[in-house]
């Protein structure tokens, strides 16, 4: 591992000096009088209406017609070697802002960003709404990634306060693709627009193998703790491996999380498991089906299983319609089996 891990080192640096030594001339000059050199900022926003039918016991039919998310942003780059973007949610009791971060990106192979963003947790976290191909994210990012976490965490969308560097480099074959992705990141370990409430920060990596252009192979690792509301500290330690295909139209993602160590010692232990198959029939019209499980003790009697076919009709960049079929088989239910209809709409501008 050790001598993994050095040689790895070793590319970067090389990299490093070599691609720093031939941007050096090119370089423009950094001054507070300097105007220049800036992007013009990029502003947008997306509406994602929905109607859900459930005939779950207790559920009442139900939400109905509802709205699950409005979001706008703005995003660009000064000099071409730092780009932000700042994005709010608009809609529910309690619109606040998602991200806010400043990233150093004048190297693909070594990146820095620092602000409010994704965790670096899972192939499935980091993906916009629009691109995850189901009504909603998978179970395992929602109890694993902090989009209503296992502890007890409200829906941080996934997201946390920190710093975090990442890179692509070694390419290879005839297209040129990057063999190697890294991501490394420190944050506070509370979630989005809170502080920390201690000094202990939460660690979060993975490292990505590409063998193939569109197939990338990846471990995730997470150490970190979390305060509850009471101000107790509970641990989190967590991995995740999977795979993440999409090429020419077609997708297949998996990933398997669990607890680990301190973390399943204080709050028991859990699993989660997904896969997703993307299959393009046109230009415009993309057949999903999923299977997506939950065990909050890993075992049969606490196990949760949802199957999904989902159709996209995706009419243009901006627009898309979803219609979903979802089947549960919840063990820890009285009535474990119950049906969803999930209808969606996309637009974007």
């Amino acid at each position: 591992m050790k001598k993994i891990f050095f040689a790895l080192s070793a590319l970067l640096a090389f990299s490093f000096a070599a691609a720093a030594a031939e941007d050096e001339a090119a370089k423009p000059e950094y001054g507070i009088s300097q105007t220049g050199f800036m992007s013009k900022p990029k502003v947008g926003a997306y509406i994602i209406g929905s109607y859900k039918y459930s005939d779950k016991d207790g559920a009442n039919g139900g939400p109905g017609f509802g709205c699950r998310l409005i979001r706008a942003y703005v995003d660009g780059s000064i000099f071409n070697d730092f780009n932000y973007r700042i994005q709010v949610q608009l809609n529910g009791t309690n619109p606040h802002v998602k991200d806010f971060y400043v990233e150093w990106a004048r190297y693909k192979f070594f990146s820095v960003k620092m602000g409010q963003f994704k965790r670096a947790f899972t192939f499935e976290n980091p993906m916009n709404p629009w691109d995850v191909g189901a009504g909603d994210f998978s179970f395992l990012v929602q109890k694993f990634a902090g989009m209503g976490d296992r502890l007890g965490e409200a829906n941080m969308g996934g997201r946390d306060v920190g710093i975090q560097v990442q890179g692509d480099f070694l390419p290879v074959g005839q297209d040129k693709h990057n063999l190697f992705h890294y991501q490394l990141g420190v944050y506070n370990g509370q979630g989005i627009n809170l502080t920390d409430k201690d000094l202990r920060k939460d660690i979060i990596g993975t490292i990505q193998l590409q063998p193939i252009k569109g197939l990338k192979l990846g471990v995730f690792g997470w150490k970190g703790n979390w305060i509850n509301g009471d101000g107790v500290s509970l641990a989190r330690e967590r991995m995740s491996a999977g795979l993440s295909f999409d090429r020419k139209g077609w997708t297949l993602r998996s990933e398997w999380a669990t607890a680990l160590g301190a973390e399943k010692e204080q709050s028991g232990a859990a699993d989660a498991f997904y896969v997703t198959l993307g299959v393009p029939v046109t230009d415009w019209f993309k057949v999903y089906g999923k299977w997506d499980e939950f065990r909050s003790g890993e075992t049969a009697a606490t196990r949760h299983d949802m199957y999904s076919c989902i159709l996209n009709f995706r009419l243009h960049k901006n627009l898309n319609f979803q219609l979903e079929y979802r089947r549960h088989d919840d063990k820890t239910l009285a009535v474990p089996g119950f049906n969803e209809i999930w209808l969606e709409t996309y637009i974007r501008f």
